[in-house]
């Protein structure tokens, strides 16, 4: 009993340092290897218990915290195999010792509260954890010595083998969410901590193929101060799995027997297959006596370095990460993005349906070449190809449709077949026949060999002949396309691929030259074309030196059949058996045909997975414990049953070549672009790769395109681009971190640093604005005027400051601005969201004005409301909002003050966020749309009822006015009318402004920034069709030249303008009613300090600094008279203007009182169009020269 509950407490322990206090269950994912072969098979009840890991709760002190139930991984089947275990090694409780291998059988739980069970076998054991630092495995067998406890493992616990790690040879995996037990932390170092210790579980994805994911403990369950509880949920969504992938992933998980091939079998076999093609047979000869020896090894050289290049490239991406099913498609969308991954994986998976085709119509014609052989066609020759290549097709289709076991016997089969072929050829080089020597073949020899070397071009070119062999050195992804189907990919994809191009071209390679050594060029078949010995002086072939004068070939190209320009199959005829070239030739096609039929529904089914193509999500469903794409199969089949029906393939075959070209290019071009992005991601275990081969090899590929086929590769291009501006211009909502990404980051940040670098220009200055819009949906008025001006030309900061917090949220602050930021990028503003905490808006606004922006890219405008309530509130508000003003021209900032009568924050309309929604592009935004008023949930959209409202609107009609809806609950409710009119307002930058104008009061010199302003405006497509109108001030008696001289200015400055108005009126005196209407206004704030006395006064001064002192008032009356009077001329000349740009008066600091500016700007700018008040920082922003 003791034995086997210390042998249990080995199995628990398992990553714990030796004499820790035992822990709660640490949930280690069970996945199992099988074991090695000397752990017996054992009765079912025993083999259910190894398969499982059991872990439970020890005896011993738990961490606070709910404690665990009894844990449900318990199962009482062990129970049965109990009492047959005798352990020989008699351990303290704290030790850890290996099992005696004779304990093969489980051990026995000892019942009790403390219950432990654990899976007993030594060999078992080892088999499943390498054990690290071992002392001797030897003293495995002797008992362990009590004295020394810990000495077994001193610095390491038994990790889990790399085969566990990759679930390798069919290991079964069982998902256990263990939901309820919330103990996931183990103690760390034998001290009671949460903190958790280095684990792969952490670093899992949700429901991985291969264990379970567990959740390290957050940074402010360690940090956060103590007042709530820090054992949360352990899992963080332990039972809500979402997307398909994950639940592919369970379900794969769940099924037992699924096949996973190794290297070997899944990637060598499958390549070596796929490269050797009909090629092999048929042509390669025919290259030879084309190109002669020299010319065709350089042929296979060159296509064997393009598939070497793309296979290093290929090695490289599969091995930076798991690779799951989905081949060439998965690996470039995850290394370039789903634009590139999702153009390409089309194309490649159509390119291997026919494929299909092609390798079964090369098959028919094989076949039928036989039947006309025996005079035994069924109708004519294209008739025929049709109608086997169907039967073919439909055979091919069963072998898959019978599981990916099946069709990896019918590989193996094959290749026995087609290597036995190969054997045979090579045999018979070396068995010369009389009866052959007719037929131009003389067994090796140094003249046929010299003959041969050069080029004897027909009809050909080098170019040519190199595109009719190209297609043979293609299909080096056949392994890759599996992915999905292989146990280690990281191992058997670079060895499986590289080694069968190795082995493949050499074998090319040895073909070529055989052939070119012992067959001449033309050869008659006549047995009588003999040299006479008087003629013995004239012969020059090699063929006269064995007595046969092939010359007559030369005059009539028709009378000679043989020779390896002529024959096709010359390597049948020089074979040992014949026949057994035949059975090659069948196996090379059905082999090819049978991969590629595998190949296309399974990339089809990964780039189906990922949505990318939003109608074709029906052939993403896998069937069956290996997930298998049937659905993918059936429109294979269907393509390559189209493509068959053709059977002319000469024009096929060049589509195809470029197809599967442009992928390879484009493996190439990822390895190089990762490279270049220098992301830390990007670290591939394969290191064989150099990112300028990389590139060289893309390049190669392209060459290599439009040396086949120019027209095809033009083609390919065009289809390829098609299919990347679409999903270019559909933006999938996917993130797979691709280089692309890293590169933006890479190329932004060289940009910026580059940019701080150099000197600003005048001629390069451009608005870049801080805009103090709260939440940036809550002032849309103010962010759609200043984004139409900025958009595409400047930066645009949404500044923020939050006050009123006693313990800022931060957590929640960074949240925030992840939200809005989606938010502006949904509704296509071109700006970035910054929200700072701070004790005041005018700590926030020093903050703001400090700290935004990056380098060169920092704003020199700061944008505000204009405060329409300044009245309302505390006039501590008020000074805190003049002073933002003076801040930033401390800053050397502009200013700019936007005034819309209605108002400008829309956020106190209860459900405005809903109407922000109708213009939403897509109901994916609901998380993005957030209320201020956070307690209600906003999910209706205005325009219609939602469908939870439904029971309160039983006509379900879309309301025409927009109706609000208060609370899931209420009724809709109409607006008040001035919310109505605030509502229109904020949203009239949004829409064209059509025949108006601009009015540009530019009657201060402020740098230019108040003409610059409208001519960006009226540069943007809403704004263009308004006329930009220039009123200046001037003196009654020099209007004419004043008018000119502005005239001349404006078109040095290239600036359009439809109309100059000089004001010669504006130091008139205003009328007494509004002067008496301005003096209402500030009478409440005026500190009247003649009526008191002098230390009451300045102590209220003190106390209220806004307050307008008497002397002041005296001393700016002429000013204050400027701007009533400019209130009237406004009124006057630009009522019906769609926007006033105007020249924002200054006040001194420490002069002006806060009370006393607050008021110019009221009266200067109300009951106006909108009304933009700009004021430079004095500083040149337009220029003339060039």
């Amino acid at each position: 009993r003791t034995h086997a509950r210390t042998h249990a407490r080995t199995h628990a322990r398992i990553g714990r340092p030796v004499g820790a206090v035992s822990p709660p269950p640490l949930i280690v994912p069970p996945i199992d290897v099988p074991s090695t072969p000397s752990s017996t098979p054992s009765a079912s009840a025993e083999s259910a218990a190894t398969d499982y890991d059991f872990l439970t709760p020890d005896a011993g002190p738990k961490p606070p915290g709910p404690t665990p139930s009894q844990s449900r991984f318990q199962v009482d089947i062990v129970a049965e195999a109990a009492g047959a275990t005798e352990d020989k090694s008699p351990s303290s409780d704290a030790s850890t010792t290996v099992p005696s291998s004779d304990a093969a059988t489980p051990a026995a739980p000892p019942q009790g509260p403390d219950a432990n069970p654990g899976v007993g076998g030594g060999e078992e054991a080892k088999g499943r954890f390498r054990v690290v630092n071992f002392a001797d495995p030897s003293e495995a067998e002797s008992p362990a010595s009590p004295e020394a406890p810990g000495e077994g493992l001193q610095n390491g616990d038994t990790v889990m083998s790399e085969s566990s790690l990759h679930s390798s040879t069919g290991g079964q995996h069982h998902y256990h969410y263990d939901t309820h037990t919330h103990t996931y932390y183990m103690r760390t170092f034998g001290h009671n901590t949460i903190d958790a210790v280095p684990n792969i579980d952490f670093y899992r994805q949700t429901a991985a193929p291969l264990g379970d994911k567990l959740i390290r403990p957050t940074l402010s369950e360690l940090h956060d101060e103590l007042d709530k509880e820090p054992f949360e949920d352990g899992f963080a969504n332990g039972d809500e799995l979402t997307t398909p992938e994950e639940a592919a992933a369970k379900e794969a998980a769940d099924s037992k027997g699924v096949v996973k091939f190794g290297w070997v079998k899944g990637v060598l076999v499958r390549c070596m297959l796929n490269i050797w093609g009909v090629m092999l047979f048929i042509r390669m000869s025919w290259i030879v006596g084309q190109a002669g020896i020299a010319l065709a090894c350089l042929i296979v050289g060159m296509a064997t370095v393009v598939t070497t290049i793309t296979g290093l490239s290929t090695s490289a991406i599969a091995t930076n990460g798991f690779v799951r099913g989905g081949g060439a498609y998965y690996l470039i969308s995850r290394s370039l993005g789903p634009e590139f991954g999702g153009s390409i994986g089309l194309i490649f998976a159509f390119a291997n349906a026919v494929a299909v085709a092609m390798y079964v119509v090369g098959f028919a014609e094989t076949v039928v070449g036989l039947l006309a052989g025996a005079d035994a066609l069924m109708t004519d020759e294209l008739n025929d190809i049709r109608i086997i290549g169907t039967i073919t097709v439909i055979l091919l289709l069963g072998i898959s449709l019978a599981g990916m076991e099946w069709e990896a016997k019918a590989q193996i089969f094959l290749l026995i077949v087609l290597i036995a072929a190969i054997i045979n050829y090579f045999i018979g080089t070396f068995i010369p026949l009389k009866s052959k020597e007719s037929m131009g073949y003389f067994g090796y020899d140094g003249t046929i060999m010299w003959e041969n070397m050069g080029p004897d071009f027909r009809d050909e070119t080098f170019f040519s002949v190199f595109a009719i062999f190209f297609p043979a050195a293609t299909g080096i992804l056949a392994g890759a396309n599996i992915s999905g189907d292989l146990a280690d990919p990281q191992l058997a994809i670079p060895r499986g691929t590289l080694l069968a191009i190795l082995i493949t071209g050499i074998v090319y390679l040895g073909v070529a030259v055989s052939t070119g050594s012992c067959i001449v060029r033309d050869a008659s078949g006549n047995v009588n074309d003999t040299v006479s010995s008087q003629f013995m002086m004239n012969c020059t072939d090699a063929a006269c030196k064995f007595g046969y004068d092939f010359s007559t070939c030369r005059s009539d190209k028709d009378s000679c059949q043989y020779g390896l320009q002529n024959d096709f199959n010359v390597m049948s005829m020089v074979s040992g058996f014949g026949p057994i070239i035949t059975a090659g030739i069948f196996s090379a096609t059905l082999s090819s045909a049978l991969a590629s039929l595998v190949s296309a529904p399974k990339v089809f089914q990964a780039l189906c997975k990922d949505n990318i193509y939003p109608g074709l999500g029906m052939f993403a469903k896998g069937y069956g414990k290996n997930n298998e794409p049937l659905r993918g199969y059936i429109l294979t089949f269907g393509i390559a049953l189209a493509f068959i029906l053709i059977a002319q393939l000469n024009v096929i075959a060049p589509i195809i070549s470029n197809f599967f070209l442009a992928s390879y290019a484009l493996i190439n071009f990822s390895v190089f672009h990762a490279s270049l992005a220098n992301s830390p991601g990007w670290r591939p275990s394969f290191k064989y790769y150099n990112m300028w081969v990389s590139l060289a090899g893309a390049i190669l590929c392209c060459v290599v395109m439009f040396v086949i086929n120019w027209w095809a590769a033009l083609m390919t291009n065009v289809i390829v681009l098609g299919l990347f501006i679409y999903v270019s211009y559909k933006k999938p909502d996917v993130n797979w971190g691709s280089s692309t990404q890293a590169l933006t980051y890479h190329q932004a940040l060289t940009h910026t640093l580059h940019l701080s670098g150099v000197e600003d220009h005048i001629k390069n200055f451009r608005p870049q604005c801080l805009v103090m819009t709260g939440y940036p949906n809550s002032r849309p008025a103010l962010l759609d005027l200043v984004h139409s001006f900025t958009k595409n030309v400047g930066l645009m900061i949404c500044g923020h400051i939050r006050t009123g917090y006693r313990r800022p949220n931060f957590k929640e602050l960074a949240t925030d601005q992840a939200r809005y930021q989606r938010w502006l990028l949904k509704n296509e503003t071109k700006a970035f969201y910054s929200p700072v905490f701070a004790e005041d808006m005018r700590q926030g606004a020093q903050y703001l004005l400090q700290a935004a922006g990056l380098g060169r890219l920092k704003p020199n405008t700061l944008v505000l409301g204009f405060k329409n309530d300044w009245r309302d509130g505390d006039m501590m508000n008020v000074e805190t909002y003049i002073s933002m003003i003076h801040e930033s021209f401390d800053f050397q900032f502009g200013a700019v003050i936007l005034r819309l009568k209605e108002g400008l924050d829309v956020s106190h309309i209860q459900g405005q966020d809903d109407l922000l929604s109708s213009q939403e592009k897509s109901s994916g935004m609901k998380d993005v749309i957030v209320s201020i008023d956070t307690s209600k949930d906003s999910d209706a959209d205005s325009s219609k009822p939602s469908s939870k409202a439904t029971n309160d609107d039983e006509d379900g009609k879309a309301t025409t006015q927009p109706l609000l809806k208060k609370d899931k609950k209420s009724p809709t409710v109409p607006l008040n009318v001035s919310d109505q009119r605030l509502l229109e307002a904020s949203q009239q930058f949004q829409k064209k402004q059509g025949k108006g104008t601009v009015d540009v009061w530019w009657l201060f010199d402020d740098g230019g920034l108040t003409l610059l302003i409208p001519y960006l405006l009226t540069n943007k497509k809403r704004w263009k069709d308004c006329k930009i109108r220039v009123f200046i001030g001037g003196k009654i008696n020099r209007i004419d030249h004043d008018r000119r001289a502005m005239a001349t200015l404006l078109s040095k400055f290239r600036i359009d303008f439809s109309d100059i108005t000089v004001l010669g009126d504006i130091n008139t005196k205003p009328k007494k009613e509004h002067v008496s209407a301005f003096e209402e206004m500030i009478e409440p704030y005026r500190l009247k300090e003649d009526d008191m006395e002098q230390e009451a006064a300045e102590k209220l001064k003190d106390s209220e600094p806004w307050r307008i002192t008497d002397n002041e008032l005296e001393l700016y009356r002429a000013k204050t008279n400027r701007q009533i009077r400019l209130n009237e001329l406004l009124k006057e000349h630009s009522s019906t203007a769609n926007l006033i740009v105007m020249s924002l008066p200054l006040a001194r600091k420490g002069a002006v009182s806060s009370a006393m500016y607050m008021a110019w700007l009221e009266v200067l700018s109300k009951d106006l169009p909108p009304i933009l008040l700009v004021r430079g920082n004095h500083q040149s922003v337009l220029t003339f020269y060039s």
